[in-house]
């Protein structure tokens, strides 16, 4: 589908199983409610007969079973007048006579079998199960009841199967009755405008069903939607320098994404490449590269243009051994200044702190050395020591 149009949805769901009103007893015999009772034919008393007795009329109900399950059909009569009860299919074959079995299908038990009963069962039910049931009992005349056999296909996937459409599931939606007169085909439609945000989004259909027992089906289906290509331009590396190699990538997205690429430099009459590799590369750029390149990225949807202006830098100039050791030395001589001056920096501040004491080298070298080693001029000293005014000759 194309992005901005319309999306239709359609989904199957064929049914197993009789129409309605395609069911009933058979001539002779009407169905009232869940029970078959004869109506005439042969299976009444002529008038004053000694067997013309209610209690010896045997009485049945319909069923309704899903496909694959299991179906009971339980026949009772309150006076069986010493004759015995018999179940025979659609197709007219006895299946229990008593509790006799007469036709060999595993599928088909006996339930129960006294004077006043008869129940079977058959498993694993499939269409060709579904029909009339004949209970009868050998009386004078034979009198029978039928039972209406109705089988329910599961839907699976977006196929609903059963003996009718889905109820109230598709207002509006086509019911078509197949040619062997026992399946349906339901179909339903949807329609809506689709965007390119829709592609990949999944669209679910739930089916309900009476066959389905309180539970639901359902199908998911998800969306393509087709829609015009975009396109940019990126470089490797971002910022190109003359002398480096330098790879344009043109980015194409969309559905389908595209598969040609046209590069142009606008001012050149000659395309630089046309192929499906959307990378476009110069192995060594010069200054004359510069300029505006141009991409056109093509899908079956169409076509689109992106533009890149490549500039070509002046090359990174390149630092030369002898500036290497320059610099080196440099810093290692700037350290040496750095120590220089902290360490007369201390110095100084240790000086100011002990201005006024000194030793005089010239008494070291008079015979009175000794003495003279110890003969100190403190100038702070001579104002603790009172106001007299005291001369001293070394």
């Amino acid at each position: 589908m194309l992005g901005g149009g319309y999306l239709i949805l359609e989904l199957l769901f064929p049914a197993l199983g009789l129409p309605e009103g395609r069911g009933g007893g058979a001539e002779g015999v009407t169905l009232g409610g869940d029970t078959a009772t004869p109506t005439g034919g042969d299976t009444q008393d002529p008038p004053n007969s000694p067997f013309s007795r209610a209690e010896s009329q045997p009485t049945t109900s319909d069923e309704t079973v899903v496909a694959g399950g299991t179906v009971v059909l339980k026949c009772q009569v309150e006076d069986p007048d010493d004759s015995s009860l018999q179940w025979s299919n659609p197709a007219q074959q006895t299946l229990y006579f008593g509790e006799k079995r007469a036709l060999r299908d595993n599928r088909i038990q006996l339930e129960r079998s006294t004077p006043n009963e008869l129940t079977i069962s058959i498993s694993d039910v499939v269409l060709a199960d579904e029909g009339e049931y004949t209970c009868s009992i050998f009386t004078m005349p034979v009198r029978t009841a039928k039972a209406l056999v109705t089988v329910l296909g599961t839907p699976g996937g977006a196929a609903s199967r059963g003996s009718h459409p889905s109820r109230g599931s598709y207002s509006g939606t086509e019911v078509v009755e197949d040619p062997n007169g026992k399946t349906f085909t339901v179909t339903s439609r949807v329609e809506f405008r689709v965007t390119k945000e829709d592609n990949e989004v999944e669209v679910t259909c739930t089916v309900d069903h009476e066959s389905l027992q309180n539970s639901e089906r359902s199908t998911t289906q998800k969306l393509q939607v087709h829609y015009k290509p975009t396109a940019k331009i990126e470089p490797h590396p971002q910022y190109p320098r003359e002398g480096e190699k330098l790879q344009l990538q043109c980015d194409g997205q969309g559905n389908p994404i595209p598969q040609e690429f046209l590069w142009e430099k606008e001012g050149s009459d000659a395309p630089l490449q046309l192929s499906s590799d959307s990378v476009l590369i110069f192995p060594f750029l010069n200054k004359s590269d510069s300029g505006t390149y141009v991409c056109t990225a093509t899908s079956s949807m169409g076509s689109v243009v992106a533009k890149y202006n490549l500039d070509v830098s002046d090359a990174s100039p390149v630092p030369s051994t002898s500036s290497t050791y320059h610099a080196m030395i440099g810093g290692v001589v700037a350290v040496i200044v750095f120590l220089l001056l902290s360490l007369l920096i201390v110095l100084g501040h240790y000086l100011i702190r002990h201005k006024g004491t000194y030793l005089t080298h010239e008494a070291k070298g008079s015979d009175d050395a000794p003495d003279a080693d110890t003969a100190i001029i403190n100038a702070e000293g001579g104002q603790a020591g009172g106001d007299d005014k005291k001369e001293y000759f070394i």
